[in-house]
């Protein structure tokens, strides 16, 4: 089980609030959720690491992760404005390693319901 932290300014806006949601089916690997708010031309910039482009890779690259499971997820900070917005925080996986995330997003549009482009920033701390 997932143990999930969320700041509480981060739910200040229906944005805020879907990627307060994405963030956490990230982290309990709920794909579904995740291919239902993305659109088909997908871009994940995994920085010094992966460009993902499309939903079908964008697919492969979620089946990755579900082999690393998420013990606890903090999630500190969330803000939104027009097509873009970020989330930060802290992620610890159950093979003991612990990260410090800042995912920014593209929106689709700037109702913010499905996203274009994610680029995320990874610094592992232990």
């Amino acid at each position: 089980m997932t143990r999930v932290i969320v700041s509480e300014d981060c739910g200040n806006s229906p944005k805020n609030l879907f990627l307060q949601k994405l963030t956490i089916a990230f982290a309990k690997r709920d794909t579904k959720f995740i291919l239902e708010s993305v659109t088909d031309d997908i871009r994940w910039n995994i920085l010094s690491d992966n460009l993902i482009e499309g939903k079908d890779n964008f697919a492969k690259a979620l089946e990755n992760l579900e082999k690393d499971t998420t013990m606890e997820i903090s999630i500190q900070h969330i803000a939104t404005h027009g097509k873009a917005g970020f989330v930060d925080g802290i992620t610890q996986l159950k093979n003991g390693k612990t990260y410090a995330y800042c995912d920014a997003y593209t929106f689709n549009n700037t109702k913010g319901t499905t996203v274009r482009e994610i680029t995320s920033y990874l610094i592992v701390i232990k």
